[in-house]
């Protein structure tokens, strides 16, 4: 049974939806004022929220903010009850995270239809993020055993080697085998900061707190921090006079050791996807985001063997592209990473490749905060 609170001050109108709703078989909560209804909405995590704006103690715009700064009810559908209809009133209720807008007095057929909108776009939802999690999962199935065991059996069997030999090796091949121990250990050892990461920013995205607290950070003299990422990717690629930097001075709504990361993802995946001695640029400069907002784009662009399209709509986390065909190194997460951060910032992350010659990935970050 579907459970719906709402909150309402006038008691006739607050029963007769109550009374409506019990009679469409869901299960009905009342709250008289918007602090009762706050609590009854963190106490009964309903699946969806009716909710008057002009009430006494807090209003309704209130009773909104708060259950959207609390990670329990943060995602619950909102719907807003008035007897005021103004663009006004309509913008700020919208701003602050509402699903819908009703205004008094409406007909039984409107407030069901409305209600019965609202859950089933939560049902997609729900359906959209399970199937990625299932996705996710079968992922990692695939990817990970593979990328654990390729390092794993470098250090295991060049020690053995080395155990087993060690009498009759020559000091130059001991050190030989040792740099090729470590070589392996290293890989292990990012795969694996790699996928600490990636799970971590998913539970940020879940996190209300956290995710405001990542976004408050800025990189006020973003040229330096993207220059040393890159070149440090290039330097160990071998790929140092590839490189062709074209950034302006600007201020990246990103903390600087979060920028770097998404450089030195993107960066790393152009080195791997193309040839030595071909071009990888990097640039940075101002742009606007899809809703026409003053933004930071760095674009990172390689002439390498591009991305198929149908890859490219299902960019994920440990999603190899093409890995049945190029066995490269890497679980698929250095783009993925990349579009996470990207997000959690309130960006975009888009691939532009035509297959054979080039590739272009383009962040958009915007140069003010948006509100969450």
């Amino acid at each position: 049974m579907r459970k719906i609170l709402v909150i309402e001050d006038e008691q006739p109108f607050r029963e007769a939806v109550l009374e409506l709703l019990e009679v469409e078989g869901f299960q009905a909560i009342g709250a008289e004022n918007g602090q009762i209804g706050v609590r009854l909405a963190q106490e009964n995590l309903p699946d969806l929220v009716l909710c008057d704006i002009q009430m006494p103690d807090i209003d309704g715009y209130s009773v909104l903010r708060e259950l959207r700064q609390n990670s329990l009810t943060a995602t619950l559908p909102f719907i807003f009850l008035t007897a005021r209809g103004g663009r006004d009133e309509l913008r700020q209720g919208m701003n602050l995270g509402a699903d819908d807008y009703l205004i008094k007095p409406c007909t039984s057929a409107q407030l069901l239809n409305a209600i019965a909108t609202r859950l089933n776009k939560q049902e997609v939802l729900k359906q959209q993020a399970q199937t990625q999690l299932d996705d996710l999962r079968n992922n990692i199935t695939v990817a990970l055993p593979h990328e654990l065991h390729t390092p794993l059996n470098g250090i295991l069997g060049l020690s053995q080697v080395l155990i087993d030999e060690y009498q009759g090796i020559e000091r130059g091949e001991i050190l030989e085998i040792a740099k090729d121990i470590y070589l392996s250990a290293e890989r292990l050892y990012q795969l694996t900061q790699k996928f600490l990461l990636y799970a971590e920013l998913e539970l940020i995205a879940t996190n209300p707190a956290r995710l405001q607290e990542l976004q408050k950070d800025v990189t006020p003299c973003s040229k330096a921090a993207i220059a040393s990422a890159a070149m440090q990717v290039v330097e160990q690629a071998g790929r140092q006079t590839d490189l062709q930097l074209d950034l302006e001075e600007l201020s990246v709504w990103m903390a600087e050791f979060r920028l770097k990361k998404v450089v030195e993802e993107l960066v790393d995946n152009a080195c791997k996807f193309s040839l030595a001695g071909t071009p990888i640029r990097l640039s940075t400069t101002h742009g606007m985001t899809t809703q026409n907002q003053q933004a930071v784009v760095l674009s990172v662009s390689d002439q390498g063997r591009g991305i198929p399209s149908e890859e490219i709509a299902n960019l994920g986390g440990y999603m190899q592209f093409e890995r049945k065909i190029y066995e490269q190194q890497g679980a698929g997460l250095g783009l993925a990473i990349a579009k996470r951060l990207v997000e959690l910032h309130q960006g975009e992350l888009a691939i532009e490749s035509i297959l054979g010659k080039q590739t272009t990935v383009r962040v958009v970050l915007p140069l003010e905060k948006l509100n969450p």
